[in-house]
């Protein structure tokens, strides 16, 4: 499907999941003053300097580097 130019969207709250895909394919959404905002992974400086310094993404989200993103 990806060949064809198709994207698929997966939701999970697994930090399993997080664990086992890259920087640049991890998006969130946040709710701000009525508007839901899309977050890039790759975008935040300080979750993408922990990864550089191999740490593992679930593990960052269960400790709630993803502002927004509430594990709980």
């Amino acid at each position: 499907y990806a060949e064809r130019g198709g994207q698929v969207f997966v939701s999970s709250h697994s930090p399993d999941f997080l664990n086992a895909v890259h920087l640049d394919e991890v998006f969130w959404l946040v709710k701000e003053n009525g508007c839901t905002n899309i977050r890039r992974a790759r975008d935040n400086e300080q979750i993408a300097a922990f990864m550089a310094e191999g740490d593992k993404m679930g593990y960052l989200w269960k400790e709630g580097f993803f502002k927004g993103a509430d594990p709980k």
